[in-house]
């Protein structure tokens, strides 16, 4: 910590001031919503948890990381180092604690910023089988120099500003120069946003979604859980200004825990209803949210709608237990006796559902602090289920996606023994011009799939009728000629068994053509039949291709350009009619290798390794060079093929590696491009033990008849002899393979 003090400073006190401000507290909040590492979060509505607003801005100190690979950023100077993100939190709030009396409330210095639902990794060893495509940053917080909080209560704004002397300087004069300066410049235009015509794509399908919760209801049946809350993502195209849609969506359904982070490369915009934890010097209180209804279109309906929700016995179970579970979350922490339930089944009005609301209040032990209360209660019960551990395995197993942000909590831990942090539902992320979020709901044996499927609906239906009427269609959209037919790009697939996909069994051809014309058709063409026959050994599709060329180049809108056209060809899996070959026609816009060059023509540079395929460093998907010796091998009566190197000399066989055996020397064939077996090292190990010693060398074909035996290792087969090469019997196979099997499989 002392190596980030140094490039921090101390903090030594808070100057405030109270503030006026002539404008509403959003548009003031815009002001610093284009800055890079402002958090503002933003109280909608009268209800007791929607009292403050607050902005943090030009951030002193900026702390994010994954799993264990900390970043902690300050006065453009960068610290990375390996440790647990939470001790790592702990260590940055002892750093800068603040002892002061009388600092102003709610918060006057700290972290603002989110931490992910996947946090739960470095709490508790949990399986990790859903995909994490956004790579996203764990935890997200910044130190703000600027922290304004206006009091809707008592109508009353304070500004704050750390005060730190770093290299014998104070920072005050400068951060409060920014300030004004910002506070004085012309009010920013309000920016636009619009999403693609397509709409926000999920990554479940209702009947997907359905059999997912059909099978949580299976373990709650079987006695592993009680409750899991079950999600879908959605996604769509995203353009324009996020802090426009923050604005949006405040304005047509305020919540209390609005939120709005620049995080630099991604924004996260949240609209959550749901406090995880308070903390105010020893109090701390939590408010889950179970059980949800649609507003009514009618005024009878709506009271329909609410009286519903007050008598449903299933809602009532799901969130007592929750409260059960949040009441021996805060138990771990707090002082015995003091966590209580202090309101429980509070109806909450929203513009599109009802909410139920339950409240938990206990008084800090001593002994703990923030981060102590923030690991016994993360994630929040009321966003993973019952028991929460198996819940969460459970979850991670059914969603396809990990969640990121999304059931996280976003807020500010402060410097002097405050916290208000939500649970992160409602909430989107705006990335690289994609905007992401998910809806969810508490499963439980009682629920109904397509009821509960429909919950998820309406729940986003908030955010996604924004985009209504501020829809773009795509520009340039790609399409492709796929087996007959014109689709779009991104609808386009090959299934997962297809040869081509799985061992790269397929050629192409790529075609110039200039204003629909395409140049030499007849010779590309016939190159192409002829891999055909050489690869499939089968007819050749009778297609017109000139015709579907200019289809695939009139549908992308290149008959008056240059384009690049490529056509493909797979094996798919079927070994007789009706084969199942993917054939493929893509089109692209092509530009001229010398384009934009000042030199007349290309430099080219020697390339150091031979042509005997580097790819085999690697478990590529162009597998087929093995493929097909092992297809070859089989035609001979053999079961394997023996790879040999370009300079005559062994490498391996087309699935294994390669041991030879000669008294108690283990021989491993030396080949300049192989890939290093799993299994070949587990067997090395382990006749390590047995006293044997390795020795790398150059094997020729004949050697492999002047030693004891010859093994062959993978992952699937452990070790297996070599009975014969090419018909011609190899050493006598002793029970070695066995000894090995025995151990290793």
């Amino acid at each position: 910590m002392n190596e980030i003090e140094k490039i921090t400073g101390q903090i030594t006190g808070i100057h405030t001031e109270r503030i006026f401000l002539n404008e509403s507290f959003i548009d003031f909040a815009a002001r610093f919503a284009s800055l890079s590492g402002t958090v503002i979060l933003m109280s909608g509505g009268d209800l007791d948890s929607s009292r403050y607003h607050i902005v943090g801005a030009q951030p002193w100190l900026t702390f994010s990381g994954r799993h264990n690979s900390m970043t902690i950023s300050a006065e453009d100077q960068t610290v990375r180092f390996e440790a647990d993100p939470f001790e790592t939190l702990r260590m940055v709030l002892n750093a800068f604690r603040l002892n002061h009396p009388d600092l102003p409330v709610p918060v006057a210095a700290g972290l603002f910023g989110y931490l992910s639902y996947d946090l739960k990794d470095c709490l508790e060893k949990l399986p990790r089988t859903s995909i994490d495509d956004l790579c996203l940053p764990h935890l997200y917080l910044v130190a703000p120099s600027i922290i304004v909080v206006h009091d809707k209560k008592n109508d009353k704004t304070c500004l704050c500003i750390p005060k730190r002397i770093f290299s014998g300087q104070s920072n005050v004069d400068k951060d409060l120069d920014t300030f004004k300066k910002i506070l004085t410049a012309t009010p920013p235009e309000r920016g636009r946003f619009s999403s693609d015509a397509g709409g926000f794509k999920t990554n479940f399908t209702k009947t997907n979604y359905i059999e997912a919760i059909k099978k949580i209801k299976e373990y709650i049946a079987a006695g592993h859980v009680y409750q899991v809350n079950m999600s879908q993502r959605f996604e769509t195209d995203f353009n324009g200004d996020p802090f426009s849609l923050f604005r949006t969506l405040y304005n047509n359904n305020p919540a209390p825990f609005f939120a709005y982070i620049n995080a630099g490369n991604h924004k996260i915009v949240s609209t959550s209803p749901e406090r995880f934890i308070l903390r105010k010097k020893d109090q701390v209180e939590t408010r889950p949210i179970k059980g949800t209804r649609p507003r009514g279109k009618t005024p009878a309906e709506d009271k329909t709608l609410c009286l519903e929700l007050k008598l449903s016995k299933k809602d009532d179970a799901e969130l007592s237990m929750i409260v059960d579970l949040l009441r021996n979350d805060l138990g771990k922490v707090c002082m015995t006796g003091s966590v209580r339930v202090t309101e429980h089944k509070r109806m909450e009005a929203y513009q599109n559902v009802y909410h139920l609301v339950s409240n938990i209040e206990g008084r800090l032990d001593r002994d703990h602090d923030s981060v102590d209360l923030i690991t016994a209660a993360f994630p929040g019960g009321s966003i993973t289920g019952c028991p929460k551990i198996r819940a969460m395995e459970i979850i991670d197993e059914l969603e396809p996606h990990r969640r990121h942000v999304y059931t996280g909590s976003i807020g500010y831990i402060s410097f002097h023994d405050s916290m208000d942090l939500s649970i992160a539902i409602r909430t989107a992320t705006i990335y690289n011009k994609k905007i992401i979020f998910s809806v969810g709901g508490g499963i439980v044996f009682d629920s109904d799939p397509g009821d509960e499927y429909d919950e998820t609906m309406h729940k986003g239906r908030t955010l996604m009728e924004v985009f209504k009427g501020k829809e773009k269609r795509a520009v340039n959209k790609s399409y492709v000629w796929l087996n007959g037919t014109i689709k779009p790009l991104d609808q386009a697939s090959i299934p997962v068994s297809d040869q081509g996909f799985q061992y790269g069994y397929g050629f192409f051809e790529t075609i110039r053509v200039d204003q629909g014309n395409p140049k030499y058709l007849k010779e590309h063409v016939a190159r192409f039949y002829r891999t055909w026959k050489n690869l499939f050994a089968e007819e050749t599709p009778d297609l017109t291709w000139h015709d579907i060329i200019k289809q695939v180049i009139t549908q992308n809108g290149l008959l008056k350009k240059t384009a690049a056209v490529k056509i493909v060809a797979t094996r798919g899996d079927r070994e007789e009619p009706p084969f199942n070959h993917t054939l493929l026609v893509m089109a692209r816009p092509y530009t001229h290798r010398l384009a934009g060059k000042k030199e007349p023509g290309l430099n080219l540079a020697i390339y150091p390794k031979p042509r005997q395929s580097p790819l085999a460093d690697h478990k590529t998907l162009n597998y087929l060079y093995y493929f097909l010796a092992g297809k070859w091998a089989n035609s001979q009566g053999a079961d394997e093929a023996l790879i040999m190197n370009p300079d005559g000399t062994v490498s391996e066989t087309n699935t294994a590696n390669i041991l030879l055996i000669k008294g108690k020397t283990i021989i491993r064939p030396v080949s300049p491009h192989v890939l290093p077996g799993i299994m070949e090292k587990i067997v090395c190990n382990f006749l390590l033990k047995l006293g044997y010693k390795i020795e790398n060398k150059k094997i020729r074909g004949e050697d492999l008849f002047s030693v004891d035996e010859v093994l062959i290792t993978n992952s699937l087969i452990g070790a297996l002899p070599v009975l014969s090469i090419d018909r011609t019997k190899t050493g006598k196979p002793s029970d070695l393979g066995q000894k090995i099997n025995k151990a290793v499989l």
